[in-house]
C-alpha cells in the first residue's frame, strides 16, 4: 500500500482544541438480569492515545464499548466525554459531539454504492433545512461542494477510488472493513471506537488497515479505542493495553507489560506462558 501523502482537510482545518477527546469511565456496571457483563470498569483516553481493549471471548469488551457508544445504559458508574457526563445521552447525541464507530458486524447498506453510503454519515453535518434542499439554494450547493471534498480526500486516502461507485454487498468482506471505517471517519470524529476491525480479513487486508489506523494516529492525532482479537496487531499498534475477563479489568499498561501479566495469561491461556 502506497503511503497518502496529502492530508484530509477534515484534519487540516481543525484547531487542536476541537479535536480534543478525553473520555473518563468511572467504576462502569453494566448487568443483564443476573449476568454482570460490564463490572466496575474504570478506564481513561487521552487525546492523540490508541487504546486497545482486549479479553477472551465474553469478556465484556463489545458490551463496554456499546456502553460508552450510548448502546447501552449502566446501571452504575459515569462516562465523561470532555468533562461532561455522557452516561445517559442518546447515540444520536453521543455522534454529534464527536463519538464515532466501526462495528463488529458490518452495519453498511449492501444495496447503495460505497459514495452513497460514506455520504449518509455526513448528515450531522449538514447545516441546510427541506426547504433549502428543495430549492437548492447557492448556499446548498456550497456545502455540498464541501461534503463531496471531504469523501474524495477519504476515499483517496483509504485507496477506495476504483470502488467508489461499486454496491456494498459486491464487495468481499474485508473491503468492506474498510469502506465501514471510511464511513466512520466521515463523521469526522474526535473519538473514533474500533469493534475488531481487523475480523474476517486475509493478511494483506489486515497490512493495509494498521497502515491506515497508524497513519491516523500518529500523523492526525486520531483518538482511538480499539477492541481486538488479533494479539498480533493490537501488542504492534497499541500505546496502551486494558485487559477485561469477565467484565472486571485484570490488567492495564503499556503491551510489554500486558503481554507478560500473570493474569492476562492465565486468562488466555491458563498457565504461566507468555503471550507471544
Amino acid at each position: 500500500m502506497k503511503a497518502y501523502r496529502g492530508e484530509p482537510s477534515i484534519f487540516a482545518t481543525a484547531q487542536p482544541e476541537k479535536r480534543r477527546a478525553e473520555l473518563e469511565v468511572k467504576n462502569l456496571t453494566l448487568r443483564f438480569g443476573g449476568i454482570t457483563a460490564v463490572n466496575r470498569v474504570n478506564l481513561e483516553v487521552h487525546t492523540g492515545e490508541l487504546v486497545a481493549v482486549i479479553g477472551p471471548n465474553g469478556a465484556g469488551k463489545t458490551s463496554l464499548l456499546n456502553c460508552i457508544t450510548g448502546y447501552y445504559k449502566p446501571q452504575e458508574g459515569q462516562i465523561l466525554y470532555n468533562g461532561k457526563d455522557i452516561t445517559h445521552l442518546h447515540t444520536h447525541r453521543l455522534t454529534e459531539i464527536g463519538i464515532g464507530r466501526t462495528y463488529q458486524n458490518i452495519e453498511l447498506f449492501p444495496g447503495m454504492t460505497v459514495l452513497s453510503n460514506m455520504l449518509l454519515a455526513r448528515h450531522t453535518h449538514c447545516k441546510y433545512g427541506l426547504g433549502g434542499a428543495s430549492l437548492f439554494l447557492k448556499s446548498v450547493r456550497s456545502e455540498e461542494v464541501r461534503h463531496r471534498k471531504v469523501l474524495e480526500e477519504l476515499i483517496d486516502f483509504l485507496e477506495m477510488q476504483s470502488i467508489r461507485k461499486k454496491l456494498v454487498g459486491s464487495l468481499p468482506y474485508g473491503m468492506r472493513k474498510r469502506v465501514e471505517l471510511g464511513r466512520a471517519l466521515a463523521l469526522e470524529p474526535k473519538l473514533l471506537v474500533l469493534d475488531e476491525p481487523f475480523a474476517g480479513m486475509t493478511l494483506e487486508e489486515k497490512e493495509d488497515m494498521v497502515r491506515f489506523l497508524l497513519e491516523l494516529n500518529n500523523a492526525w492525532k486520531q483518538t482511538m479505542i480499539l477492541v481486538e482479537h488479533d494479539m498480533s496487531v493490537v501488542m504492534s499498534i497499541s500505546k496502551r493495553v486494558v485487559v477485561l475477563d469477565f467484565g472486571v479489568k485484570i490488567a492495564e499498561g503499556p503491551p510489554e507489560f500486558v503481554q507478560k501479566h500473570p493474569q492476562v495469561i492465565k486468562a488466555y491461556l491458563g498457565d504461566t506462558a507468555t503471550i507471544d
